[in-house]
């Protein structure tokens, strides 16, 4: 698992242009009521993302982006397809495009993870299920 999560930092870094960030201790920079998401780095082929979940993430897809997640802290029920995963930390979830996600935080502490989608992303490709 310290293999998975060191290939992650450095993919961060790689599209930081070799800067570091201390993942693991990076904290919200403001207050927030269920989701935040900060951007960490990203070119054309990827966007890397920090992201905190208090409670939900409501069902969505991309339609043309991949995504991968990897568990820093906290854990839920996450929604793969018609599949539920049990999540917590160490966790990686690796989700073709147009393949339908959510979760649901189970934790005392807010969800947070490591979002690299590719290509990048500009915020343009999520639908969400009605």
């Amino acid at each position: 698992m310290k293999k998975l999560l060191s290939l992650i930092v450095f993919i961060a870094c790689f599209s930081l242009g070799f800067s570091q960030q201390n993942l693991i201790e990076l904290e919200p920079h403001k207050n927030f009521d269920n989701i935040l998401i900060e951007k960490l780095a990203g070119d054309s082929l990827s966007t890397q993302f920090v992201i905190w979940v208090k409670d939900t993430v409501r069902t969505h897809k991309h339609e043309h982006h991949s995504e991968a997640l990897y568990v820093l802290e906290g854990g839920g029920d996450f929604y793969l397809g018609k599949e539920m995963i049990k999540i917590s930390k160490g966790d990686f979830i690796s989700i073709p495009k147009n393949t339908w996600h959510a979760v649901k935080v189970t934790s005392e502490i807010p969800l947070k993870v490591i979002s690299v989608q590719s290509p990048e992303f500009k915020g343009e490709d999520r639908l969400f299920k009605e």
